[in-house]
């Protein structure tokens, strides 16, 4: 074998390898991004333009996962995360980072999902600076802590990253202070009346997770205990001293979860005592929100993005608006006073129950909502003549059914506004649909900062 093959053949570089790398861009979760001898390499909390020393902990045919050895040039934009146990927990990715920053950074993220995955000429576009939080920390409503017992203690918290080991959090900086306060209570509640642990080795013991849900404007919490099986001992008299020590919490809920799984809930909740919901308030309107309902994390930025809807929207009275996936209603009804009629679909019943409920409570008359598949709503309403002028969307992280874009080049409404939570399969979805649809302009928004997530609000017009 020639020494031209053996070098083809050989791996550029190898497991426990040391190199000198410079940061070009942060990737999709946040890590830096670098290239050695032309492969791309994965940093975590390496930041761009910095030049460090890194070794090499996972060798694959097309990337190579590096860690941190040395910092030869730091980032002028580098900070001291705030919180102790950032580097293990990995809830967030970003408290490295200045905020200033994190906002440019994620624009750039959608920037190179957009290079990626279309043909679009990026530079004559209009994307535009990522809208931020004043302050951009104790801003989600919701927790879900996985329970453990350990030395007679019980602690609460996260699973680090790519591990079994759970991280106790007692202070999140990111969540609402009321989780936490809550949270803690909580497990000193458990350990005084010995509540059994879940244990996963054994498969022994009762309460796996807490879930924590704090209404940021009405103050109401509501508390999930979520099970292994339906027996709880002492449930009533647990209940009663939550909300002795707290009064803040109105609903506690028991959910039984007996798999194995990442899903955090089961089918089935039961009402242990209070209420079986709590209500938020985002600008006039109010929701109640239920045990597994979905409802946004950051309800002080999704204003900002539902106004952004909105303004995409432009409505004058007379639209007739489809919000697809529409989950409980909250973005048809956001721009429900400038339309003629709302249509909304979605595939879990429980949502659209909700969705009814809130238009009801609204006193919004023009609304519809139908239990199923946009892709075969649309075109049953389509042939009763049926037409809409304006198609909101907000998918899952999975972008929109692909049969759901071919339905919107059928029908073809004259503007089309997708809000989507995932810059790669938004920029898939915008190229299917190029051919018809022009983009005006694409508007991020930062939904969780100190995190490597980033939400947009694309505006799209048919051409």
């Amino acid at each position: 074998m020639s020494d031209h093959m053996k070098q083809e053949n050989e791996p550029l570089i190898k497991l426990k390898q040391n190199f000198p790398l410079t940061i070009k861009r942060l990737g999709i979760n946040g890590e830096g991004v670098g290239y050695f001898k032309r492969k791309v390499v994965f940093v975590p909390g390496a930041l761009p333009g910095e030049e460090v020393v890194v070794e090499a902990v996972k060798v694959q045919p097309k990337f190579t996962e590096a860690i941190v050895k040395k910092v030869r040039k730091r980032s002028p934009y580098r900070v001291k995360a705030p919180c102790p146990v950032y580097e293990q927990c990995g809830g967030c990715q970003l408290q490295h980072l200045r905020y200033d920053q994190q906002l440019k950074e994620k624009r750039d993220i959608l920037i190179q999902a957009l290079e990626r995955h279309t043909r679009f000429h990026i530079s004559e576009m209009d994307i535009r600076e990522t809208i931020g939080m004043d302050d951009p920390w104790k801003y989600r409503n919701k927790s879900q802590f996985q329970l453990r017992e350990m030395n007679g203690k019980v602690i609460a918290g996260l699973y680090s990253m790519d591990s079994h080991r759970l991280i106790d959090v007692p202070e999140c900086i990111v969540q609402h202070p009321a989780t936490n306060k809550v949270n803690n209570a909580i497990k000193r509640i458990f350990q005084d009346f010995k509540v059994p642990i879940y244990n996963e080795k054994t498969k022994k013991g009762i309460v796996k997770t807490i879930v924590t849900r704090v209404g940021i404007k009405t103050g109401q919490v509501q508390v999930v205990i979520v099970t292994a099986g339906t027996k709880l001992p002492r449930k009533e008299m647990i209940a009663a001293e939550i909300q002795k020590r707290l009064p803040e919490v109105v609903s506690v809920m028991q959910n039984v979860n007996p798999k194995q799984t990442s899903l955090i809930f089961g089918e089935k909740s039961f009402n242990i005592t209070g209420k079986e919901f709590i209500d938020e308030k985002m600008n006039e309107f109010t929701y109640e929100l239920s045990a597994r309902a979905f409802f946004q994390l950051n309800p002080e930025q999704t204003v900002k993005l539902y106004d952004e809807v909105k303004k995409a929207a432009a409505l004058t009275g007379k639209e007739k608006i489809v919000d697809a996936y529409c989950g409980s209603g909250t973005i048809g009804l956001w721009v429900a006073e400038g339309a003629a009629e709302i249509r909304g679909m979605d595939i879990i019943p429980e949502s659209i129950e909700d969705a009814k409920k809130n238009a009801r409570k609204h006193g919004i008359k023009n609304a519809t909502y139908v239990t199923g598949k946009a892709e075969d709503i649309l075109p049953a309403w389509h042939k009763q003549g049926w037409q809409p002028d304006v198609i909101i969307v907000d998918p899952p992280r999975t972008g929109c059914d692909q049969k759901f874009l071919q339905t919107l080049l059928k029908i073809k409404p004259k503007k089309f506004i997708y809000v989507s939570c995932n810059p790669s399969t938004l920029a898939k979805d915008l190229q299917t649909i190029s051919h018809m649809y022009e983009v005006k302009y694409i508007q991020p928004v930062d939904m969780f900062p100190q995190t490597s997530h980033v939400e947009c609000c694309s505006l799209l017009i048919l051409k």
